[in-house]
Protein backbone atom coordinates (compact mmCIF):
# COMPACT_ATOMS: atom_id res chain seq x y z
CA UNK A 1 0.00 0.00 0.00
CA UNK A 2 1.57 3.71 -0.67
CA UNK A 3 2.20 6.25 1.69
CA UNK A 4 1.88 9.30 1.47
CA UNK A 5 4.89 9.97 1.15
CA UNK A 6 5.12 9.17 -2.55
CA UNK A 7 3.03 11.93 -4.06
CA UNK A 8 5.97 14.26 -2.22
CA UNK A 9 8.38 11.82 -3.52
CA UNK A 10 7.60 11.89 -6.75
CA UNK A 11 7.54 15.63 -7.24
CA UNK A 12 10.83 15.86 -5.93
CA UNK A 13 12.24 13.16 -8.71
CA UNK A 14 10.18 15.14 -11.46
CA UNK A 15 11.88 18.26 -10.50
CA UNK A 16 15.54 17.23 -10.62
CA UNK A 17 14.58 15.40 -13.71
CA UNK A 18 13.68 18.52 -15.40
CA UNK A 19 17.31 20.36 -13.88
CA UNK A 20 19.05 17.66 -15.46
CA UNK A 21 22.23 17.28 -13.52
CA UNK A 22 23.04 13.65 -12.79
CA UNK A 23 22.72 13.14 -9.17
CA UNK A 24 25.33 10.46 -8.89
CA UNK A 25 28.35 13.38 -9.64
CA UNK A 26 27.92 15.24 -6.65
CA UNK A 27 26.79 12.15 -4.60
CA UNK A 28 30.29 9.78 -5.17
CA UNK A 29 31.94 12.95 -5.03
CA UNK A 30 30.33 13.42 -1.33
CA UNK A 31 30.85 9.64 -0.71
CA UNK A 32 34.52 9.43 -1.90
CA UNK A 33 35.01 12.69 0.24
CA UNK A 34 34.11 11.22 3.14
CA UNK A 35 35.72 7.38 2.54
CA UNK A 36 38.06 7.97 0.47
CA UNK A 37 39.42 4.74 1.05
CA UNK A 38 36.61 3.13 -0.79
CA UNK A 39 37.45 4.37 -4.05
CA UNK A 40 38.92 1.65 -4.77
CA UNK A 41 36.62 -0.75 -4.38
CA UNK A 42 34.70 0.92 -7.51
CA UNK A 43 36.03 -0.69 -10.27
CA UNK A 44 34.54 1.01 -12.95
CA UNK A 45 32.73 3.94 -10.91
CA UNK A 46 31.28 5.16 -14.27
CA UNK A 47 29.18 2.73 -14.70
CA UNK A 48 28.61 1.62 -10.94
CA UNK A 49 27.94 5.48 -9.59
CA UNK A 50 24.70 6.29 -12.03
CA UNK A 51 23.12 2.57 -10.87
CA UNK A 52 23.88 2.74 -7.36
CA UNK A 53 22.11 6.26 -6.93
CA UNK A 54 19.11 5.53 -9.29
CA UNK A 55 18.79 1.82 -7.06
CA UNK A 56 19.25 3.82 -3.84
CA UNK A 57 16.19 6.52 -5.16
CA UNK A 58 14.16 3.62 -6.72
CA UNK A 59 14.31 1.54 -3.46
CA UNK A 60 13.61 4.57 -1.08
CA UNK A 61 10.02 5.71 -3.63
CA UNK A 62 9.53 1.49 -3.44
CA UNK A 63 9.56 1.40 -0.11
CA UNK A 64 6.83 4.81 0.17
CA UNK A 65 4.72 2.85 -2.43
CA UNK A 66 5.01 -0.55 -0.87
CA UNK A 67 6.12 -2.56 -3.38
CA UNK A 68 7.04 -5.75 -2.79
CA UNK A 69 10.04 -6.28 -4.79
CA UNK A 70 12.02 -4.21 -1.86
CA UNK A 71 12.92 -6.48 0.19
CA UNK A 72 14.36 -9.19 -2.26
CA UNK A 73 16.40 -6.44 -4.28
CA UNK A 74 17.51 -5.06 -1.21
CA UNK A 75 18.77 -8.50 0.45
CA UNK A 76 20.45 -9.43 -2.44
CA UNK A 77 22.14 -6.10 -2.49
CA UNK A 78 23.40 -6.53 0.46
CA UNK A 79 24.63 -10.02 -0.32
CA UNK A 80 26.17 -8.49 -3.29
CA UNK A 81 28.32 -5.77 -1.35
CA UNK A 82 29.53 -8.64 1.19
CA UNK A 83 31.85 -9.36 -1.75
CA UNK A 84 34.50 -6.36 -0.87
CA UNK A 85 34.53 -7.31 2.32
CA UNK A 86 32.69 -6.27 5.71
CA UNK A 87 31.53 -2.83 4.89
CA UNK A 88 30.53 -0.44 7.87
CA UNK A 89 27.13 0.16 8.29
CA UNK A 90 27.76 3.59 8.54
CA UNK A 91 29.21 3.67 4.90
CA UNK A 92 25.52 2.27 3.99
CA UNK A 93 24.16 4.87 6.07
CA UNK A 94 26.02 7.80 4.51
CA UNK A 95 25.42 7.09 1.03
CA UNK A 96 21.58 6.89 1.98
CA UNK A 97 21.45 10.53 3.43
CA UNK A 98 23.89 11.47 0.88
CA UNK A 99 21.65 10.39 -1.85
CA UNK A 100 18.67 12.41 -0.16
CA UNK A 101 20.64 15.68 0.06
CA UNK A 102 22.00 15.51 -3.41
CA UNK A 103 18.28 15.03 -4.22
CA UNK A 104 17.38 18.01 -2.03
CA UNK A 105 19.90 20.30 -3.48
CA UNK A 106 19.38 19.17 -7.44
CA UNK A 107 14.80 19.18 -6.67
CA UNK A 108 15.64 23.12 -5.60
CA UNK A 109 12.21 25.04 -5.04
CA UNK A 110 10.50 21.89 -5.29
CA UNK A 111 12.41 20.66 -1.79
CA UNK A 112 10.13 21.08 0.94
CA UNK A 113 10.31 20.38 4.68
CA UNK A 114 7.31 17.67 4.31
CA UNK A 115 9.18 16.54 0.81
CA UNK A 116 12.59 16.12 2.96
CA UNK A 117 10.72 14.19 5.84
CA UNK A 118 9.17 12.38 3.18
CA UNK A 119 12.50 11.10 2.21
CA UNK A 120 14.06 10.69 4.91
CA UNK A 121 11.12 8.86 6.71
CA UNK A 122 12.12 6.07 3.98
CA UNK A 123 15.87 6.87 4.15
CA UNK A 124 15.25 5.60 7.49
CA UNK A 125 13.38 2.80 6.37
CA UNK A 126 15.91 1.43 3.73
CA UNK A 127 18.76 2.11 6.68
CA UNK A 128 17.02 -0.25 9.04
CA UNK A 129 16.42 -2.84 6.04
CA UNK A 130 20.06 -3.05 5.04
CA UNK A 131 21.22 -3.87 8.91
CA UNK A 132 18.12 -6.70 8.61
CA UNK A 133 19.78 -8.34 5.97
CA UNK A 134 23.32 -7.70 7.09
CA UNK A 135 22.31 -9.90 10.21
CA UNK A 136 20.37 -12.50 7.93
CA UNK A 137 23.46 -13.37 6.01
CA UNK A 138 25.73 -13.30 8.55
CA UNK A 139 23.76 -15.58 10.91
CA UNK A 140 23.82 -17.72 7.48
CA UNK A 141 27.45 -17.58 7.11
Amino acid sequence: MASPDTELMEASLLAAAEVGTPLHVPLFARFFAAFPERRASFLVPEAAAPRMTDETLQIMFGLAAGEAWVWPFVSEMVSMHRAYGDLPVVEFDAFVDMAVDVLGEAAGPAWSADCDAAWRRQADRLKRLIIEARQGWAALA
